[in-house]
């Protein structure tokens, strides 16, 4: 019986690969969608791209969402800038100044800095009393803050050797730190212990830090979280959040939802939906084939990163 299901399981096409492995009813007739218009023209490529590239964790998620709406409604993808967002560059440039001046001289004070409403003091005081080991986990969060701002000084991994999809084997780790080992390790074995969409959990130090990603929703509280855990408090009133962790509490999921909803309107006019933006569906202007299933593809998307599971991270650690 259980070999029938699993012959029953279709592999998803590569333009899913963000969303799940395995294709249901509704990806398969949304394929066939892209089945009845192909060959698909440059423009639509692009936007179907764009659509692969989603993110929920992204901390402008819901304005990629209105981009890509924008997008097939126009029928191209409008210019724009690929320059990281000001506010986000500030942060992390910020970051990298208070962390860096905290290596270099652990009894600094009074840096004139704050982020996030998170004075510079008090992110410092979270670490406590400076220790050759405090300063290499700094400094490896300050590795990750270097590599947002400069591609060509890129991050290595501690212990994490997955790619951005769970490739396993995507990234080695090991050789980069072999005069730190001790630091690896005892890094490792410290554990954060938090909860997951209210469910106890826990994450080690060591990955918690691979797994920073600056383009995260909750990139600031991310870093507090892990200051506080080199300080010696493993048990943050805060949960950790990165990559689809702890997306329940992302403040972007209700504009999301209004943006599923109405592309469903758009698709699927036959079906009464409430709750849209009705300047965004007046945007996507007449219904062809070609709308039909990018918007289609855009809202399965957003809806199966809204309701992703999160059982995978309570034992991720």
């Amino acid at each position: 019986m259980n070999q029938e299901a699993n012959e029953d399981k279709v592999s998803a096409r590569p333009c899913w690969c963000n969303c799940v492995a395995e294709a249901d009813a509704e990806i398969l007739d949304i394929d066939k969608m892209e089945d009845s218009i192909a060959p698909l023209d440059e423009e639509t490529i692009q936007i179907r791209q764009l659509i692969m590239g989603f993110e929920l964790c992204y901390h402008e998620a819901e304005k990629e969402a209105e981009y890509i709406a924008q997008a097939i409604g126009a029928g191209h993808c409008p210019e724009r800038s690929n320059e990281r967002p000001p506010q986000r560059k500030k942060e992390l440039e910020n970051f990298q100044q208070i962390l860096s001046s905290w290596c270099k001289d652990p009894t600094v004070s009074n840096i004139n800095l704050d982020i996030g409403g998170i004075s510079a003091d008090e992110l410092l005081r979270s670490i406590g009393s400076p220790t050759p080991l405090k300063i290499w986990q700094v400094e490896r969060i300050i590795d990750k803050i270097i590599e947002a701002l400069d591609k060509s000084r890129p991050y290595h991994n501690i212990v994490l050797d997955l790619g951005p999809y769970g490739e396993p084997g995507a990234n080695p780790v090991g050789e980069h730190y072999k005069d730190s080992l001790d630091f690896v390790k005892k890094t490792t074995e410290t554990i954060i212990h938090d909860t997951v969409d209210g469910r106890k959990a826990k994450i080690s130090l060591a990955m918690a830090i691979d797994m920073l990603e600056p383009c995260n929703w909750d990139f600031v509280g991310a870093i507090a979280t892990l200051l506080k855990a080199i300080g010696g408090d493993l048990n943050p009133a805060r949960p950790y959040a990165c990559h689809q962790r702890n997306i329940e509490l992302s403040p972007l999921r209700d504009r999301l939802k209004i943006i599923s909803n109405t592309l469903r309107a758009f698709w699927k006019p036959e079906e009464k939906t409430e709750n849209i933006d009705s300047d965004i569906l007046a945007s996507l202007g007449e219904l062809t084939p070609v709308k039909r299933w990018l918007a289609a593809s855009l809202d399965k998307t957003i809806r199966l990163h809204l309701e992703a599971s999160s059982d995978f991270w309570l034992t991720f650690s």
